[in-house]
């Protein structure tokens, strides 16, 4: 919006605001915008804004060239339709081609000095005359460009405005000259760049004009910001490109002051700047007629499972889809999955080559090979070293590397888990108590699952998942999270355990702290030891200098008060950890600073789990501390000496034990299929975005040949990580990058490729080869990763904001949507349930009762399903998703559709043509 100024004796138009989105205004010093922030318009100006559309000139469809010409044509309109005497063309002419400065530009000043510079600046300066006195030559003095100035083409402002943007341009100002103001509201029919006019090279589509008398100034200006407002409104826009007269356009101006909102002027006060919103509400709300309490009955009969997205007004039901469609046809949903995978395959290659990509992959990396040591160190002490470290990193290598290659959802994470850890240590003392070999029984488990699974796809049984709504989604994802946070807190406990903090030192008798080496007792030890292939002899070591490694070695005593001291290791090792997780959280908030430019803030956030590892790797070092550090195999052989890598089926056990080997097989496929699938539906979430759809039958077909191919190299049997899988999520989200001033960036979805899960395993299988960096990192760094993962995956989940509503009072509570639906002691009683149910759960998989983990994940089902009975469906339709109809009404519905389909088939009647026009009165109230 530009408004005429008189600096001197020179007329010119000044930019004073602007938006894009959101206003901005040049502030009172004239020196720089001021901070984006919501327009607040006076009712008045909304009602002055109509009446001069009802007057003034309303041009549609121009076809304009140039502003001079869109200048004729405007002042042309009004000599004809009387609104102005022929006299005063010239003047108007005059007054808006007047030069136009832009924020960018520094003030105009005149001096005697500078007009003697250019005698440009003397004919600039006698133009005003020579145009008000004299019809000639005043359009060859005028000073709008007719082209962009290269002040305009290198304006850094077009970074912030949208590709395929167009302008619209507000012109007011006062005069001495006129009588009543003189209006023009033009549309161009085609968009047009009219030179020095906007303040960036963008064309012109709309001309807003408003020049009136003089002691107006304020109330023109007010004008101006409304239709200025009016124009970025996404639903008056819409009407202005349309429109195909006058009346269309106040009916956008009264269907907008429809919606607005008064507030009364002594309740607040009119200069505060209300700041943008972190995400503008949906247009089409606006065009929506329901009610709340419409849609919330309505969604009552909806079906699903999966995210109610807490930002959205009304609860949206998850629906899975055809993704879980019963096709009733053999592998028919493993085909549907393929045929919609196939086509994405290409993009799920070079979509991967991004920067975001190497900060996912690192961070993780990270995760996987900790995850990896932790279960095979696990492993190895439950299997007697069957199945170590260096077997969990191939197995991770191996599967999680093909999964993500050919999976029908790559986003997903392969991993151990603790109930499947639990099985290989029972089977493994089962296998030793009865003289049955572990490695050989351990197989034709795997062959059964494998062919379960196999039999599980083909007959589509991942249909069932469509009952799993959110109740038990947050109950098992709750319940991992909870398991990564508590186990990252008892290791740092357990290091404060093994180096502990030494309270007993006293400064005061630190005279006193020494430790000495004594020889033993030569009647008690042999005078020659054996070392590095030679003899020493001892009786001739010097015991005071040797080192305390040393010392005992050769059979000598410490003694003094220092010989058990130990640096305080535990609270260094609780700085790294701790240091990693807090400073991981800040950097990732990074992005919603106010320092640095957008694309530096978000590049610190991306990589802020690879920048808070290597400052405390390197925080390590300085200090030079022996803390514990990441240990990984540098030899590529089995764990144990006497198995190969290559297990044979049979030799080795009785016959039966082949055929009977199915029933525990039987059990480890449930938990594979509950893991899985839960997993998976909690990944493929709706307010993920995820694009390219999901596949639950290729996913599980994959698990279950990679249980075969696992079981047959002897290593660890695989499964979805839900929470690993949901920091893979979280490091590959895509977000708008600002285009509008004060505009938030907005969710876009997820990065949906396959390179960053392959990359991350590939690494896994040669971090054996990357040994001598690897050591370097401190285990409590990779504790606070843990950490992060944990308290991370919890963010978002409705089920953890409403346990926090226990410890809020009612009117400091958040505006979540659910809490004007349903009473707070509705949402109390689900939750405690949800607690209850999650407490139950801690205590059975803290037991060899873990084994049984899928049929408590089944009582979740069934929990769920005995909660229609407590809670209305209205109320569940807030806080839960509601369970897929019965089969009755499918039926119904069928025939619905059989009904509708013959409606189709008859003949349209004949329809009377007529012009369709809209009773506007019919609105009015």
């Amino acid at each position: 919006m530009d408004t005429l100024q008189r600096e001197g004796d020179e007329l010119e138009w000044k930019e004073t605001a602007r938006w894009v989105k959101f206003e901005e205004k040049v502030e009172e010093g004239g020196e720089r915008w001021s901070k984006p922030h919501v327009s607040t318009l006076s009712l008045h100006s909304l009602f002055e804004l109509r009446t001069c559309l009802q007057t003034g000139t309303v041009l549609l469809d121009l076809e304009g060239y140039s502003l001079p010409q869109i200048i004729d044509d405007i002042i042309e309109r009004q000599v004809e339709e009387g609104m102005i005497p022929l006299e005063l063309r010239e003047k108007i002419s005059f007054v808006l081609l007047r030069k136009h400065r832009h924020q960018t530009k520094k003030p105009i000043h005149r001096s005697l000095a500078d007009m003697g510079k250019s005698s440009s600046s003397t004919s600039e300066l006698l133009g005003l005359n020579c145009s008000v006195i004299t019809s000639d030559g005043s359009r060859s003095m005028n000073n709008i460009a007719e082209t962009p100035s290269p002040d305009q083409l290198k304006n850094k402002f077009m970074k912030k405005i949208p590709r395929d943007a167009e302008a619209s341009n507000v012109l007011v100002g006062e005069v001495d000259f006129l009588n009543k103001p003189f209006v023009a509201f033009v549309r161009l029919a085609q968009a047009t760049t009219l030179g020095g006019l906007t303040e960036v090279p963008v064309p012109t589509r709309f001309l807003f004009i408003l020049l009136g008398p003089q002691g107006k100034a304020k109330s023109y200006n007010e004008i101006g910001r409304a239709i200025a407002t009016l124009m970025v409104d996404d639903l008056f826009s819409d009407v202005a490109y349309k429109a195909r007269d006058r009346e269309d356009l106040i009916a956008g101006i009264d269907e907008f002051l429809d919606e607005v909102i008064v507030l009364p002027p002594g309740e607040w006060d009119p200069k505060i700047r209300i700041e943008p919103p972190k995400k503008v509400p949906s247009a089409d709300k606006r065009k929506s007629v329901f009610s709340l309490n419409e849609v919330g009955q309505m969604n009552g009969a909806a079906g699903g499972g999966g995210g109610l997205s807490e930002d959205e007004e009304m609860p949206e039901q998850h629906e899975l889809g055809e993704e879980l469609a019963f096709t009733g046809r053999f592998c028919g949903g493993l085909y549907l999955d393929i045929k919609r995978k196939l086509p994405w395959l290409p993009s799920d290659l070079y979509e991967g080559f991004h920067i975001q990509s190497i900060s996912a992959v690192l961070f993780i990396y990270l995760g996987c090979i900790t995850n990896a040591i932790t279960f095979g160190g696990l492993l190895g002490d439950a299997t007697d070293n069957y199945q170590g470290v260096m077997e969990s990193f191939l197995g991770t290598a191996l599967a999680g590397s093909v999964f993500c290659l050919f999976s029908g959802q790559p986003l997903i994470i392969l991993s151990s888990t603790g109930p499947i850890l639990i099985f290989e240590k029972l089977l493994y003392e089962f296998s030793k108590n009865n003289g049955i070999d572990y490695m050989e029984l351990r197989l034709w488990i795997g062959i059964h699952s494998c062919l379960q699974c196999l039999i599980l796809v083909a007959s589509d049984a991942s249909y069932i998942i469509k009952y799993m709504t959110r109740f038990t989604e947050e109950g098992f994802s709750s319940l991992i999270s909870f398991i990564f946070i508590s186990d990252a807190i008892k290791k740092m406990v357990s290091t404060f355990k093994y180096y502990p903090i030494n309270t007993d030192f006293k400064p005061d008798y630190v005279t006193t702290y020494k430790c000495e080496c004594l020889a033993p007792d030569p009647g008690e030890f042999t005078p020659w030891f054996r070392e590095f292939g030679g003899w020493l002899n001892v009786t001739a070591l010097d015991w005071s200098q040797l080192s305390k490694k040393e010392c005992l070695k050769y059979g000598g005593s410490l003694v003094g008060k220092s010989c058990k001291f130990v640096p305080d290791l535990a609270l260094m090792s609780f700085i790294l950890f701790f240091g990693t997780y807090s400073m991981t959280v800040s950097l990732k908030k990074f992005k919603f600073s106010r320092y640095f430019p957008t694309k530096l803030r978000k590049l610190i956030s991306d990589f802020s789990i690879f920048m808070s590892i290597m400052t405390f790797v390197g925080l390590d070092m300085l200090m030079g501390l022996k803390t514990p550090k990441l240990i990984v195999p540098t030899e590529f052989k089995p764990t144990r000496s006497d198995r190969g890598w290559l297990v044979m089926p049979f030799g080795k056990n009785p016959w039966w034990v082949y055929l009977a080997s199915f029933v525990p097989a039987l059990l480890v496929t449930i938990l594979i299929f509950m893991d899985q699938q839960i997993s998976a539906v909690i990944v493929n979430r709706k307010e993920n975005k995820l694009k390219k759809g999901c596949g639950y039958h290729l996913d599980l077909f994959w698990v279950g040949v990679l249980m075969a191919a696992c079981s047959f190299l002897g290593l660890p049997w695989y499964v979805a990580a839900t929470v690993i899988s949901i920091a893979h999520i979280d490091s590959l989200k895509m977000e708008s990058e600002s285009s509008a001033p004060g505009e938030q960036p907005q969710f876009l979805g997820v990065r949906e490729q396959r390179i960053t899960g392959i990359l991350v395993f590939v690494l896994t299988g040669v971090s054996i080869f990357l040994a001598p960096i690897l050591k370097f990192i401190p285990m409590p760094v990779l504790y606070g990763v843990f950490l992060y993962m944990g308290v991370a995956s919890l963010s978002g989940i409705q089920f953890w904001d409403r346990i926090k509503l226990y410890l809020m009072p009612s009117k400091h509570q958040p505006d979540f949507a659910y809490l004007r639906h349903v009473p707070l002691r509705r949402v109390h009683l689900f939750t405690l349930i949800q607690i209850t149910c999650l407490a139950v759960l801690w205590v059975l998989k803290s037991t060899f009762l873990a084994i049984i983990f899928p049929v408590m994940i089944l009582g979740l089902m069934v929990v769920r399903k005995m909660l229609d009975m407590v809670f209305s469906q209205h109320d569940l339709a807030w806080l839960d998703d509601l369970l897929p109809e019965k089969e009755k009404k499918k039926d119904e519905d069928k025939k619905k559709r059989k009904e509708k389909e013959k409606d189709k088939k008859k003949p349209p009647p004949a329809v009377q043509k007529h012009d369709c026009q809209v009773d506007w009165s019919y609105w009015s109230f």
